[in-house]
């Protein structure tokens, strides 16, 4: 689909290059939280209040919905599968979220595939995990039981089927970005980018530019892509992949087959309006393929980058190929 121009176009004329440092009047941080590299950029006399904020956020995030933490939520959560238990209010409500993801994308987006995950090698965090590993001797079984969890909204209670363990994946850095800038907003701060690992979201503009430039790798290239508004999110196999026997692995696990997707893809790039629909957008669309990811992201007027194992690429939507040339 070719780029157009519109009051609805995200995306304006291709920032300089030269411009993906600080731009003036903002400042960065970062730390590391939820097993990835969290930065920030706001005006510098706001940081302050800022730090505040976004690591208390992403540490009580951490907290709660880590599947690496043995006392997090959602470590004890999936300990208790089987049996009905009252969780706290962000663990029900992420958990909710995902939930409303894996219908609306057919269950395409699976929160219930931890246990195949740690079957093919994925069972510790991914900086400790050995990138050599011993063939396993079961195969492992395709997803879909999110289709039997319940969950009492009144009494925050979830039911987990026995046997199944809950890995959230992308989809709650994507919201804990969104919940950073909400927070972030609440407290007079209008301008600021949120990171979290290549999943981003911006509030307002920097105050001598028209957009954000953000830098987007391919697998032999980076281009420059300018985002005025919304989130942004990658999926794909770059970083996280491991050798298990003869056999190379990723996470990115299709419910279909249990097993690492084989679409074609190197990685997906997607803009939408919050973290939490381009995190969730750009896996379905990497795991698809590229026929039938165009297809998804198209249906849900959705602007992204598919990048082929070869390096070349496609895109679907507004996005602006004229940047890449």
């Amino acid at each position: 689909m070719e780029t157009e121009i519109s009051d609805n176009n995200p995306y304006p004329a291709l920032t300089p290059p030269d411009l993906l440092s600080v731009p003036s009047g903002l400042a960065r941080s970062q730390f590391h939280a939820m097993g990835t590299t969290i930065s920030f950029l706001v005006p510098l006399e706001a940081l302050p209040r800022a730090e505040e904020i976004v690591r208390t956020l992403f540490a009580d995030w951490e907290q709660t919905l880590s599947r690496f933490l043995p006392d997090s939520g959602l470590s004890q959560l999936n300990r208790l599968a089987g049996n009905p238990v009252i969780v706290e209010e962000l663990l029900f409500d992420v958990l909710s979220r995902a939930l409303v993801a894996a219908q609306a994308t057919n269950g395409i987006y699976d929160p219930t595939l931890l246990n195949q995950l740690a079957q093919l090698g994925y069972d510790r965090s991914f900086d400790e995990l050995p990138v050599e590993q011993p063939a396993i001797v079961h195969s492992t079984e395709p997803g879909g039981r999110w289709r039997d969890m319940q969950l009492v909204q009144a009494l925050r209670m979830v039911t987990l089927p026995a046997g199944v363990a809950v890995d959230f994946g992308g989809i709650a850095k994507g919201m804990a970005v969104d919940a950073a800038l909400q927070q972030l907003g609440a407290e007079g701060i209008q301008i600021a980018l949120v990171n979290a690992g290549g999943d981003l979201a911006v509030r307002g503009v920097p105050a001598l530019e028209q957009q954000w430039p953000i830098e987007v790798q391919g697998k032999n290239h980076s281009w420059v892509i300018p985002l005025k508004r919304g989130a942004m999110a990658t999926s794909g196999v770059s970083r996280r992949h491991w050798q298990q026997g003869t056999q190379t692995r990723h996470h990115l696990l299709d419910p279909r087959t249990g097993l690492p997707a084989q679409s074609g893809l190197w990685s997906v790039t997607v803009v939408a309006d919050s973290g939490e629909q381009a995190e969730v957008a750009a896996k379905v669309a990497f795991l698809l393929g590229e026929e039938q990811g165009v297809e998804f992201l198209h249906r849900h007027d959705l602007s992204g980058l598919l990048v082929h194992t070869d390096g070349s690429w496609t895109t679907a939507g507004y996005w602006p190929k004229e940047a890449m040339l």
